[in-house]
C-alpha cells in the first residue's frame, strides 16, 4: 500500500464530500436547507453511516459531459442506523448537477434497494432533484423505471419512507407516490407532475410552484403526503421517531418499547366522553390519547380527510395502528377522501404485522351527487376490502353510532374482527331512528305525533348495542372507562394469532 495511493484516495474522498463545491453548499444553506450528507447525519445514529459508491462517476460524454464528473453523482448512498435499527438511505445532493437522476446515480439507489430486500431492512430517501438528466436521454428514465421496479418488489417487503426536501417533478414523483409515506418539507420543496408553466401553457392556469405541489397542498388538498414540516431538521427528527413505531420487514414484528403506563390503567373521563345528545359531536382523538402508551399518538395525514383518524401508538409497549371517525368533522361520516385514506393504511398494517384498533363512530356514507359522481362506491369498497383482507389482529370498538353499510366497513365482526366491543352509549343499526320510523311509518307521516312516538319506540329498540350483542356481533358491552384495559388483554391474547388467506396471485382491490 503506497502513500500515493492513500494520498489518491483521501483526494478522491474530499472531492465526493466537497459535492458541488462550497459556492452551490453555500447556495443550498442559503435557501435553508442541508446538504445530502448533513442530512444523513441528523438522520442516522452517530456514525453509524456506511457509504457504498463514493466514487462513482456518470458515463456521458454528450453535451461536454464527458469533462464534468463529480464521484458520487449526485447522491449519497449506504446504510446506518436509527435508534440501533439498521436502515438503508439514499440522499440526493442538489450541489451536483441539480440532484439529477443519470444512468449512475438510479444503480446507486438500486443497489441499497436490492440490498435492503436481501437483508430486511426499510430505505428511507431523501429527495432534492430536479429531475432526470436531460443530456443522458432515455438512459436517465430507463434510470427511473429500474428505481420504480424496485419500489413494486419492495412494497409489502420492506417499509420505504420519502422524504421531499426540495423539487420533485415529473416522473421522479412516481417513486416516492409507490413508497408507504412521504413527509415533506413547508417552503422548499413540491411534486407535480408538470410544473407551473406547462400548466400554464396548456390549461392557462397562472400558479406558482408552491400553490401547485407544495407541502401544504399535498397535506390538505391531495393527500399525496402525509405530514409537513416546518424545516430540514424537523423533518428529519420526526422520520426517526416514526422510524421506531416500524418492523424492519413483514418478516418481523414491531419493536416493543417497553412501558412504565400500566396496562390496566383506567380513565373515568372517557364516561363522559360521549355526549347524551346523539347529534352533538366530540373529539375521538381524546379516546385515543388516553387510550395509548404515555398519550403518544403519531398521527398520519392530519390536514387531509379529517372525518378519520389514522396513526400508530402503542399499547403495552407495541406498536398498533389506529383507525377512527371523528365526529367533529362532518358528523364522522365516511367519504372519498376518508375511505382512501384509512384503506391504505389498513393495507400497511396488515402488510408488516401491525395490530389494528378502530374506533367508531359513523353514520353512514355523506351523501350527494358529488360523492356518488366521484365514484363512493367503489371508493368506500377499497376501506371494506383492506378490514376483510386483513389478517393481523383487528379489535374494534362502538363508541356511538354504527350505521347502515358503514357498521360493516368499520372492521365488523363480520369482516373477521376478532373482539368487537361497544360501550353502552353505542347505535347499531340499519339507519338513525327518524330516518327508519319515516320510512317504516310512512302511511303516519301525517300524524307528527304519532312519528314522534314510532321514533322513541325505535329508539329504545335500537339506540343500543344489545340487539347485536344478542347476535354475538359485539362480544362485550364494555365501560368506556376500561377501555384501555380491554384493549390490552385484547392485543395480548392476540399476539399469536394465525390466519391465512387463500392462496392467489394477488387480490384485484377496486381502484
Amino acid at each position: 500500500m503506497t502513500a500515493a495511493v492513500i494520498a489518491k484516495l483521501e483526494q478522491m474522498r474530499a472531492a465526493a464530500r466537497l459535492g458541488g463545491g462550497d459556492k452551490r453548499i453555500a447556495a443550498q444553506h442559503g435557501k435553508g436547507k442541508l446538504t445530502a450528507r448533513e442530512r444523513i447525519e441528523v438522520l442516522l445514529d452517530d456514525g453509524s453511516f456506511e457509504e457504498w459508491d463514493m466514487f462513482v462517476e456518470h458515463r456521458c460524454a454528450d453535451f461536454g459531459m464527458g469533462e464534468q464528473t463529480v464521484p458520487g453523482d449526485g447522491v449519497v448512498t449506504g446504510h446506518g442506523t436509527i435508534n440501533g435499527r439498521l436502515v438503508f438511505v439514499f440522499s440526493q445532493d442538489f450541489t451536483v448537477f441539480g440532484g439529477s437522476l443519470s444512468e449512475a446515480h438510479a444503480e446507486k439507489i438500486c443497489k441499497i434497494m436490492d440490498q435492503a430486500m436481501k437483508v430486511g431492512a426499510p430505505v428511507i430517501g431523501l429527495n432534492d432533484s430536479g429531475g432526470a438528466r436531460i443530456q443522458e436521454g432515455v438512459a436517465s428514465l430507463g434510470g427511473y423505471a429500474e428505481v420504480f421496479q424496485r419500489n413494486v418488489l419492495a412494497s409489502g417487503v420492506v417499509p420505504q419512507i420519502s422524504l421531499i426536501m426540495g423539487p420533485c417533478a415529473g416522473g421522479a414523483v412516481y417513486s416516492p407516490a409507490m413508497t408507504d409515506f412521504i413527509f415533506m418539507v413547508k417552503d422548499s420543496s413540491y411534486m407535480f407532475v408538470t410544473g407551473p408553466d406547462v400548466v400554464k401553457t396548456v390549461t392557462h392556469e397562472v400558479v406558482t410552484a408552491e400553490e401547485l405541489g407544495g407541502a401544504v397542498t399535498h397535506t390538505h388538498k391531495s393527500g399525496v403526503a402525509d405530514l409537513a414540516l416546518e424545516n430540514d431538521i424537523e423533518a428529519l427528527l420526526r422520520t426517526r421517531q416514526f422510524f421506531d413505531y416500524l418492523p424492519l420487514s413483514n418478516r418481523q414484528s414491531p419493536p416493543v418499547r417497553p412501558s412504565p403506563d400500566p396496562a390496566d390503567r383506567q380513565d373515568f373521563s372517557l364516561d363522559t366522553l360521549v355526549p347524551a345528545n346523539p347529534n352533538k359531536p366530540y373529539d375521538m382523538k381524546e379516546l385515543i390519547l388516553k387510550v395509548v402508551d404515555e398519550g403518544e399518538f403519531f398521527e398520519l395525514q392530519p390536514d387531509y380527510a379529517k372525518n378519520i383518524i389514522t396513526g400508530f401508538g402503542r399499547m403495552q409497549g407495541s406498536t398498533v395502528g389506529f383507525v377512527a371517525n371523528q365526529p367533529m368533522v362532518l358528523a364522522g361520516c365516511l367519504d372519498i377522501q376518508s375511505a382512501i385514506k384509512a384503506a391504505r393504511f389498513v393495507r400497511f398494517c396488515d402488510a408488516f404485522n401491525i395490530p389494528i384498533v378502530t374506533f367508531v363512530d359513523v353514520p353512514g356514507f355523506l351523501p350527494g351527487t358529488a360523492q356518488e359522481y366521484g365514484g363512493i362506491i367503489k371508493h368506500g369498497a377499497k376501506l371494506l376490502f383492506a378490514y376483510a383482507e386483513a389478517t393481523v389482529p383487528k379489535v374494534t370498538v362502538i363508541t356511538r353510532k354504527a350505521y347502515g353499510g358503514a357498521y360493516d366497513v368499520m372492521a365488523s365482526k363480520h369482516l373477521r374482527g376478532d373482539l368487537n366491543y361497544a360501550w353502552p352509549s353505542a347505535e347499531i343499526a340499519v339507519m338513525g331512528p327518524k330516518g327508519a320510523v319515516e320510512i317504516i311509518f310512512r302511511q303516519d307521516l301525517g300524524d307528527p305525533a304519532k312519528i314522534d312516538a314510532r321514533t322513541e319506540e325505535y329508539r329504545q329498540k335500537f339506540a343500543n348495542p344489545f340487539i347485536a350483542a344478542h347476535r354475538g356481533f359485539i362480544d362485550d358491552v364494555i365501560m368506556p372507562h376500561g377501555t384501555r384495559r380491554r384493549l390490552c388483554r385484547a392485543l395480548a391474547m392476540l399476539k399469536t394469532k394465525s390466519l391465512e388467506n387463500p392462496w392467489k396471485k394477488h387480490d384485484n382491490l377496486p381502484l
